[in-house]
C-alpha cells in the first residue's frame, strides 16, 4: 500500500497536537477516519509512529525519526501546490492575514477592489496578532499577512506600504484640558495616568508605547480591539492614540470621539505586505502589494483632508 499525503498530513497534525480528538480537529476529519489513516500509515511503514495512552498520543521513537521525513515531504507538495496556484498571477485562491488594527478598516475597501479586480479570485481572511501570523506564513497557512512593520523573520519578505500616522484621541473636554500645549503636542508630553491602549500582544501597543517613551507598567492596557477602545475613550476614560486608518470608522460608531494631530513629525506606523521567502512570486505578490497600498493611501487621505497635518491643534468639528 503507498503512502499518500493525506496519511502524512495527519501523522503530523498527530505529532503537533498529542491528542488524537485536537489532531481530527485540525484537520476537519472524524477522529475515527484519522486513526484509521494513521493505523494504515504504521502498517505501510512496518512498525509504530505513536504511544497510544488514555488521554494522549506520543511518538514513539520510529515516529519521531519518521516525523522530519513527513514533514519534508508535505512541505515540498504544499511548494509545488503553491507555484502551480501562482502561474497566472493573483488569481484562484489567496489566504490573506491580517492584524486586528488593520483588517476592519482596510479589508472592505481591500475585497470590494480585488473583487473588481477579478471577481473569480477566492479570498479567504485569517485575523490574528503579529506572532500568529508568522506563525501561519511559515506553516504555509496563508500566503502573505498585511500588518505593521517592521516584520522581522527568519524567511520572509516584506514590501513596505502606506505610512499610517497616529492622532490623540479623548473627549473635547480632555483635549481642551491640555491647553495651548497642542499647539506642540508630543506624544511624550502625555500623563501617563490619562493614556489608554489595547491589552499587550498587540503590535500597535508596543508601538505607542515607543512614541510616548513609556513602559508597559505605566499604562493602562486592556482594551482587546480600538472599537472597544474607541468607546472608553469617547465615553471620557482617558486618551488614546488612534491611527489614522481607523479615525473615519471609530468616529462614526463614537459620536464623542475628537482627535487631534501631533505637532510635526508625526509618530506613525509603517503598513507591510509579508510573505515567505520560498514563495514563488511572478507578479501576484506585486500586484497585491499595489492594491492594498492605493486602498490604504484613499483611506489615510480622506483623513489628511478632513484634518489636515498643517493644523495640527484643530479639532474635527
Amino acid at each position: 500500500m503507498a503512502i499518500t499525503v493525506r496519511q502524512l498530513s495527519y501523522f503530523r497534525a498527530l505529532a503537533q497536537q498529542q491528542n488524537f480528538g485536537r489532531a481530527a480537529d485540525v484537520v476537519h476529519v472524524s477522529q475515527p477516519a484519522l486513526s484509521a489513516q494513521i493505523r494504515e500509515l504504521e502498517t505501510t511503514l512496518g512498525a509504530p509512529l505513536i504511544e497510544r495512552q488514555p488521554r494522549r498520543a506520543l511518538l514513539t521513537p520510529f515516529g519521531r525519526q519518521m516525523l522530519p521525513h513527513a514533514e519534508a515531504i508535505l512541505a515540498r507538495v504544499a511548494q509545488m501546490e503553491e507555484e502551480a496556484r501562482w502561474r497566472e498571477g493573483l488569481a484562484g485562491r489567496l489566504s490573506l492575514g491580517i492584524i486586528p488594527t488593520i483588517a476592519p478598516y482596510v479589508l472592505p475597501g481591500l475585497l470590494a477592489a480585488l473583487r473588481a479586480r477579478d471577481v473569480s479570485l477566492d479570498v479567504q481572511v485569517t485575523e490574528g496578532k503579529t506572532f500568529r501570523l508568522f506563525d501561519d506564513l511559515a506553516a504555509g497557512r496563508i500566503d502573505a499577512a498585511l500588518m505593521a512593520l517592521p516584520a522581522e523573520g527568519e524567511g520572509l519578505v516584506a514590501q513596505p506600504l502606506f505610512e499610517d500616522r497616529f492622532l490623540l484621541a479623548g473627549t473635547a473636554a480632555r483635549l481642551a484640558a491640555l491647553g495651548e500645549r497642542t499647539d506642540h503636542l508630543r506624544p511624550t508630553e502625555i500623563e501617563p495616568a490619562q493614556l489608554l491602549l489595547l491589552e499587550d500582544g498587540h503590535c500597535l501597543t508596543d508601538q505607542a508605547l515607543e512614541v510616548c517613551g513609556r513602559g508597559h507598567a505605566q499604562i493602562n492596557m486592556g482594551a482587546s480591539s480600538l472599537g472597544t477602545l474607541s468607546r472608553l475613550v469617547a465615553a471620557g476614560f482617558g486618551l488614546t492614540l488612534l491611527p489614522e486608518i481607523a479615525l473615519a470608522a471609530e468616529r462614526t460608531a463614537a459620536p464623542g470621539l475628537e482627535v487631534r494631530r501631533f505637532a510635526s513629525p508625526e509618530p506613525a506606523r509603517r503598513i507591510g505586505l509579508v510573505r515567505r521567502a520560498s514563495s514563488r512570486d511572478d507578479g501576484w505578490f506585486a500586484t497585491l502589494a499595489e492594491t492594498v497600498d492605493a486602498v490604504g493611501r484613499d483611506i489615510v487621505g480622506a483623513c489628511r483632508a478632513a484634518l489636515p497635518p498643517a493644523e495640527a491643534a484643530r479639532t474635527i468639528p
